[in-house]
C-alpha cells in the first residue's frame, strides 16, 4: 500500500495516511467505538475466538523465529557460516550489517523482522498510551486513559494480536502476491475476532492495523535496498 513498484517508501503517502487514520481514532474514542463495540459483539462465536488464538502475538514471534532458525541451521549447512560471520571487517555494526545484507531476500527473516518491530513498537504505544479495556466498560460502565501504565488492563490501545497479524500477512501478501486476497481477508478478520471477543475498541484494531501495514512496508521497502 505504501510501496512503488521498485520498493520505493511513500513517506507523503504514509504521512497523509496517518492524519486521516489518527483522525478516525479520534472519532472512534469519542463517538463510534461504544456502539460499534456493542454491534459487533453480538457476532462473538468459537470462530472469532480460535482465529483469535491462533494469531495471537506470541504465536507470530514463536512460528517466525523458529521459521528463521531452520533457514539459519540450512544455511551453515551450505556455507559454513559464513553469511553470519563477517571475516572481513571486525565490530558489532559491521555483524549486524553483514547478517541483514545475507537475510533480507529471505522470506522468513522478513516476516520476522516485520512482526518482531511491529511488536515492540505497538508495546510502547500500548504503555504510554493506557487505554481501559471494554471489559471495564462492559462490567462497571467505564471508559478512559491512564497512563503510562504497564497493567494488561490498561494497554488496550492498539491492538497488538491486529498489528503483528497486519504486519505478518500483509508481509507475505507482499512477498507472495498470489495470496494477498486471502492474507488481507484473514487479518481483517483477526481484527473483527478482537472486537467480537470483547479484547478491543474498534478504533485499537483501526490504530493497530495502521501501524502493522506501515511497518510491513517499511521493512520490505528499507531492506530490499542494498545495504553496503
Amino acid at each position: 500500500m505504501f510501496l512503488s513498484a521498485n520498493n520505493q517508501i511513500k513517506w507523503r503517502k504514509i504521512f497523509v495516511a496517518t492524519l486521516l487514520v489518527l483522525g478516525l481514532v479520534l472519532l472512534g474514542v469519542f463517538f463510534f467505538d461504544k456502539p460499534l463495540f456493542v454491534f459487533l459483539r453480538e457476532f462473538d462465536c468459537r470462530f472469532f475466538r480460535i482465529l483469535s488464538a491462533v494469531f495471537d502475538d506470541k504465536v507470530w514471534f514463536v512460528a517466525t523465529i523458529v521459521a528463521a532458525i531452520i533457514f539459519c541451521v540450512k544455511k551453515c549447512a551450505k556455507t559454513d557460516c559464513e553469511f553470519i560471520v563477517n571475516r572481513r571487517k571486525v565490530g558489532l555494526i559491521s555483524y549486524v550489517r553483514n547478517f541483514l545484507a545475507n537475510t533480507k531476500n529471505n522470506n522468513a527473516f522478513l516476516i520476522l523482522y516485520s512482526v518482531l518491530a511491529t511488536g515492540i513498537f505497538v508495546k510502547i504505544m500500548k504503555i504510554f498510551i493506557g487505554r481501559a479495556r471494554p471489559i471495564f466498560f462492559e462490567a462497571l460502565d467505564m471508559t478512559g486513559f491512564f497512563p503510562p501504565s504497564l497493567d494488561w488492563a490498561f494497554n488496550s490501545m492498539p491492538s497488538g494480536h491486529t498489528a503483528v497479524s497486519f504486519a505478518g500477512l500483509v508481509m507475505i501478501g507482499m512477498l507472495v502476491p498470489k495470496y494477498k486476497p486471502l492474507t488481507w481477508t484473514v487479518a481483517v478478520l483477526v481484527g473483527l475476532s478482537r472486537i467480537a471477543v470483547g479484547a478491543h475498541w474498534p478504533s485499537d484494531v483501526l490504530l493497530g492495523a495502521f501501524i502493522g501495514m506501515v511497518i510491513a512496508d517499511i521493512v520490505k521497502g528499507t531492506l530490499s535496498k542494498k545495504l553496503n
